[in-house]
This record gives C-alpha cells, structure tokens and sequence, in this order.
C-alpha cells in the first residue's frame, strides 16, 4: 500500500532580534521611568483623595455624634463645664463635647463642637472637632483657652483660619453664656500678626501679643496662661486656635488669638439677635 502521509515541516527557526542600540536603551529606560511615575502618581492621587475628601466624611460623622450628644446633655440642664458635686473641678470626659465654635468671617453655617482633649490633643479627639488643649483655661475663664483643629482633611475646621482679621468676633457658645472674642492685632481689615495688643503687665513692663504668628511644632510657649510670656499671671480671658501651617504640612504651626470682650448669657439655647449681627460685619 502506498504511503499518503506527508511529512511534517521542521519548525522554522524564529528570526534573530537586531541588538539593542543606544536609542533604543534609551526609550525602554525612559518607558520604565514614565510607567513608574504614573503608578506613583496614581497612588498620591488616591493619598490625598482620602485625606482630604474620605477623612472629611468620617470626621463629619463623629462631629455629628458628639454634637447630638451635647445638645442632648444641654437640653436635659446638664453643664458638663460644672463642677461635679463634691468636687473642685469639672471632669470632662475626653473626647466629649464641651461648647460650640462659630466664626462669623468663615460664613453663616461655620459651626464645630468643641471636644474636651488631652494635654496635646490626640488624632483621635482632633477627628472628632476642634478640641480643648486639657491643660490651659476653660471658656470664658481668666487665663488662655486653648483649642487645636486639623486645617486639611479631618473635619478641617480650621481650614481658613488665616482669613481671620483683626477685631473680627470669634463666638463659643457653652449650656450658660455666649462668649465673643476678637481677634489681636491691626484694626479691622488689616493683616492681625504685624502689630501687638496688650495683654498683661509685669512688673510695669507691658506683655504684648501679636494677632497671627507661626511658630515651630514645639513652641508650647503659646499655650501658657499669657502666651509667650513665662512665669506671668493672667488677667485677661484670651483665646488660643492653633492649626498646621503652610496647608497640607505640619512643618510648622499657625497661632491666631483672640481676646474675650462680650459675654452673654445662654437663656434659650438660641443665639441672641446682638450675636446674628455680627455677621453683619463682615458682609456690610
């Protein structure tokens, strides 16, 4: 029988790859190089995605949470600045609201609870809202009353904080008084951290305070009870907000202050109208 199968053709050798040359070293280097950049830059994209926009959702959730719970503690006639009976002291829980924050140059609906925090307020507390420095003066009190807020993502509460200008109203409302600071410096409309206020006085000698300064993350001079002055006893209500500076850094920090000149009292938890027309001023 005749054989009618066909043999099978070797394989063809595949072609030889031409050498490399110098330009072509080049391109694969720079296609590596613009590939690895593109990951890296996809990557930071997401980094600030979520630090900017996702923590502002989380931190929006748990400010909602502690300001509910104050308003509740109010509405039942509970004080939590008071004083526990048979104690000298309020015990403030950590984390937990202590009174509301409102700025009228950062716009009608600017309002945070301020939380009770630790001697250097914690990520945990600053997540929450602006929160007390432990240690310095409680609201309204003679002495500093010191809060700290995150200025990028977090809640951000102190995100513009550098708008603020000299003799603008800074207001923190607790369960029994309404108080109203303004801020140091030039008069109304000029920069606040180029000219100093008095706030106290030394042995003759007058302790002077800017409106604005930037100072070093270690510069806890500004949380004594007369800011950058050791060693001297208050006799003014001052107000301390302290924020990361430049924006989306903490190289260095921020300090804005404030001096306690209006108090009034809380009677219906609602603000007085004396208090809505200080947003007159900085839209007149």
């Amino acid at each position: 029988m005749t054989d009618t199968t066909v043999a099978a053709p070797s394989p063809a050798s595949p072609p030889e790859r031409p050498p490399m040359t110098g330009g072509d070293k080049v391109r694969f280097v720079l296609r590596g190089i613009g590939q690895t950049l593109i990951t890296l830059g996809l990557v930071l994209l997401l980094f600030v995605v979520y630090e900017v926009w996702v923590t502002n959702l989380f931190a929006e959730r748990e400010q909602s949470k502690v300001t509910d719970q104050l308003k509740q503690e109010w509405a039942h006639g509970h004080d939590p600045l008071l004083a526990l009976p048979g104690s000298k002291d309020p015990s403030i829980p950590l984390g937990s609201g202590i009174g509301v924050l409102y700025i009228p140059r950062l716009g009608r609906d600017y309002h945070f609870t301020i939380v009770q925090g630790s001697s250097v307020p914690t990520d945990a507390q600053l997540e929450k809202g602006p929160a007390h420095y432990e240690d310095t003066a409680l609201p309204g009190h003679i002495g500093n009353f010191a809060v700290a807020g995150h200025r990028v993502g977090k809640g951000e509460p102190f995100l513009n904080i550098d708008k603020l200008r000299s003799g603008d109203a800074v207001i923190v409302e607790t369960k029994s008084s309404w108080y109203v600071y303004r801020v140091l410096g030039r008069p109304a409309g000029r920069d606040p951290g180029t000219v100093h206020a008095k706030v106290a006085e030394n042995n003759g000698s007058p302790m002077l305070l800017p409106g604005r300064e930037i100072v070093d993350p270690s510069a806890g001079r500004v949380l004594l009870p007369v800011p950058d002055h050791e060693g001297v006893s208050p006799a003014q209500a001052l107000m301390t907000m302290t924020t990361c500076h430049p924006k989306f850094t903490a190289s260095h920090r921020m300090i804005v202050y404030s001096r306690l000149a209006t108090k009034v009292p809380n009677r219906d938890l609602q603000m007085p109208d004396a208090l809505k027309a200080l947003y007159d001023e900085v839209t007149a």
